[in-house]
């Protein structure tokens, strides 16, 4: 319930998902809040990461289903060039008309929006260095949501022209050629379902044994024979060590004495968060390897400073951000608060085929020597999959044996971000199979599969 003797003067210190979210809700609560951007509102994943690399995506599936449109008797459909120029800008009024909304919103809200570096100089107060000079700012309570950045390796020189963070993918003139693209998790495998689709001829260093290293073997094999079907080169077991460039020309050498020539580079080897040059001392906010540590109520050790975002070293979603930007912004407002169920977050690999999770996975399972019941279809068997011609992927169910609770499950195939909805419904609400299994769905659709998994 609300406290009116609760101080309501809020600093919010980055604009991203977690920042803008913990503005908007407070403000609607009847907090004044002050927000600093250095950038622009929405943040890098507005800007450089989560919307325009689906941006991307949705035009390299675009192209990719009219070169396979002979399968249902489209003919003549196989010629697509593609601009690139046009892509980026695509690109570029998606993220400046995102970020323009979400300014419009918190300026109607109340909020007050200061351009500029922030940062804290005591427990409860700060400055903001801006075009104009310093700003000082008191506040009562503070939410550090600066988000993280690209990780660059020691051995590799970044030039924004051949050698290329994710930052620099979104906003390229012309296709590369050939391109490497070292890291195989979540990001790194996207980005080569994007070039590949788009038309550049794709090597990837994989380190491990398969891609997505901490997913489950069956997912991985089936992204890998699409990336196979498609040419893209796998060099797996192999871990990049040195990039050198001559010219348009740029090889990778691997630890293993392996190395890979092309014209490009892309380097998807995870992020650091940006936590350098906030006054966190000046504040007494602790830090854990550059992170910024919260509790349960998303608090740092500094119990009127709260901490959002990445930048934390939690899930690093989007998602997860504007949840802890709405959930701190109720707690401190005095509502009561649910703590965050980090396994609970439903999550997205948009790929082709794409893939999709939610609570307890198949992996986990085995690696916590936890007895589940595990059920799956494959799509091959969905009328709806067979209609669009494309059948690759699964729906999997995972559930407790004993109180047939849905505890989580996984689908891989077409929309598989969307199909993952009820699933995540049902674990987050504790749900018996049987809510699945006798829900009926439209027929013919993809959502049948889910019904069909759980039974």
């Amino acid at each position: 319930m609300f406290s009116d003797d609760i101080a309501s003067r809020l600093l919010v210190i980055g604009g991203g998902p977690g920042g803008h979210a913990a503005a908007s809700s407070a403000a609607t609560l009847g907090a004044s809040v002050t927000l600093v951007e250095d950038q622009v509102v929405g943040g890098a994943a507005h800007l450089w990461d989560c919307i325009p690399s689906k941006a991307m995506v949705a035009s390299s599936m675009r192209i990719r289903a009219i070169r396979n449109a002979a399968v249902l008797g489209v003919s003549d459909a196989g010629h697509v060039e593609l601009d690139m120029g046009n892509l980026s800008s695509h690109v570029g009024r998606i993220a400046d008309s995102l970020s323009r909304g979400f300014t419009e919103m918190l300026v109607s809200q109340g909020v007050e929006i200061i351009r500029g570096r922030g940062r804290l100089t005591g427990p409860k107060t700060a400055v903001v260095t801006g075009d104009g000079g310093d700003v000082e700012v008191t506040f009562d309570h503070a939410v550090i949501s600066t988000g993280s950045r690209p990780r660059v390796p020691a051995w590799a020189q970044v030039d924004g022209e051949r050698i290329l963070t994710t930052r620099h993918a979104y906003h390229l003139d012309e296709l590369p050629d050939r391109l490497i693209i070292i890291g195989s998790g979540v990001t790194g495998v996207e980005m080569v379902h994007i070039f590949s689709s788009l038309g550049s001829h794709v090597t990837l260093l994989v380190s491990r044994h398969h891609v997505l290293p901490y997913r489950d073997a069956e997912v991985a094999t089936v992204l890998e024979e699409d990336f196979l079907s498609r040419g893209v080169e796998l060099l797996k077991g192999s871990r990049a060590c040195e990039i050198t460039r001559e010219g348009d020309v740029v090889t990778v050498h691997a630890e293993d004495g392996r190395s890979v020539t092309g014209t490009h580079v892309l380097l998807a080897v995870g992020s650091v968060p940006n936590s350098e040059d906030l006054g966190l001392d000046a504040a007494g906010v602790a830090t854990d390897g550059g992170f910024v540590p919260v509790d349960e109520f998303h608090r740092t050790n500094v119990e009127h400073i709260y901490a959002a975002g990445d930048v934390t070293g939690r899930l690093p979603l989007s998602s997860v951000a504007t949840m802890q930007g709405r959930k701190i912004a109720r707690h401190l407002m005095g509502f009561e608060v649910r703590p965050l169920e980090y396994r609970k977050v439903a999550q997205a690999i948009f790929t082709e085929p794409e893939i999709a999770s939610v609570g307890l996975e198949e992996v986990d399972a085995a690696a916590e020597g936890r007895k589940v019941r595990i059920t799956k279809v494959p799509l091959a068997a969905n009328p709806r999959a067979l209609i669009q011609g494309d059948t690759s992927g699964f729906v999997k169910v995972v559930s407790d044996p004993a109180t047939r609770v849905v505890l989580g499950g996984t689908v891989v195939g077409h929309h598989a971000s969307e199909l993952i909805a009820p699933i995540a419904l049902a674990t987050q609400g504790r749900m018996r199979v049987e809510a699945l299994v006798e829900t009926i769905m439209v027929h013919p659709s993809l959502s049948e599969s889910i019904a069909e998994a759980a039974e």
